[in-house]
């Protein structure tokens, strides 16, 4: 039985205290889990936002600023599992190498809209400007579902001819007919289901696993839920879940070394 983690949308960009990262970085050296999903959206890309153009906000905002911060904040994120690797190879012990699987985000794909309204870009600018694979993860394209150990993850899961967010776990079951995993809706949302032959399935939806108030919500859709979970006991899809909120991160990693 293997055990996954799972990082909702992350969000990094320039300005943006990168603490939360180290925080679960060290808490997936605590409990070395078999797979790492990153469920996208991990770089925000604020300067290709189509919705922030022509606003105040916008002013400054460069392409390579959101590159270089996002890679900035990915070596946050992965720093405790090379610095746990250079204690067990002084040891001589087994590294610890996770599958990590990060599946793209609509922010991510900002990248690929600009191109397409720009063909000027082509060649220019790209996804692998993002260093995610050069990181060691497998990269999954956007809106492409990858299946690990029967549950099914994707940054968000499409429905209708018009391939709008499923945007309940209830309906992801209900449409999708097995466990299901997104991101990029804020806040946290899960069902639970059987299979005909009694096989559980689990659908959970989060979005967020960062800390900072997001400038396009307000004071109440900016207080929602925040964390990461871990599925343990994973087999054919079933598994025991485990939240853990970001407030319990801070408040085990904030102060140690």
């Amino acid at each position: 039985m293997k055990q996954h983690l799972v990082i909702g949308d992350v969000q990094f960009k320039p300005g943006i205290n990168s603490n939360y990262l180290t925080w679960i970085g060290k808490y997936i050296v605590d409990k070395r889990p078999d797979v790492i999903v990153c469920i996208g959206d991990f770089a925000d890309m604020e300067s290709l936002s189509s919705y922030d153009i022509g606003k105040k906000a916008f002013e400054g905002r460069t392409y390579q600023r959101d590159i270089k911060a996002a890679k900035e904040g990915m070596a946050t994120l992965l720093a405790p599992i090379h610095a746990l690797n250079k204690k067990l190879a002084k040891k001589k012990l087994k590294k610890y190498k996770p599958k990590m699987i990060l599946t793209l985000g609509n922010h991510e794909a900002r990248i690929n809209t600009a191109i397409e309204y720009d063909r000027k870009l082509e060649g220019l600018i790209s996804i692998d400007d993002l260093g995610y694979e050069e990181a060691g993860w497998e990269v999954i394209p956007f809106l492409e579902v990858k299946a690990i150990d029967g549950v099914a993850y994707c940054h968000y899961f499409a429905s209708g001819i018009m391939g709008r967010p499923v945007t309940s776990a209830r309906a992801l079951l209900t449409k999708k007919h097995m466990s299901c995993v997104a991101g990029h809706q804020q806040g946290r949302d899960i069902a639970y289901g059987k299979k005909a032959d009694g096989t559980e399935m689990t659908a959970i939806i989060n979005g967020a696993s960062y800390m900072h108030d997001e400038g396009y919500l307000n004071h109440q859709t900016n207080n929602h839920w925040r964390g990461i979970y871990v599925l343990n006991n994973v087999v054919d899809g079933a598994f025991d879940e485990i939240a853990v909120p970001m407030h319990y991160l801070k408040s085990k990693y904030q102060r140690s070394k």
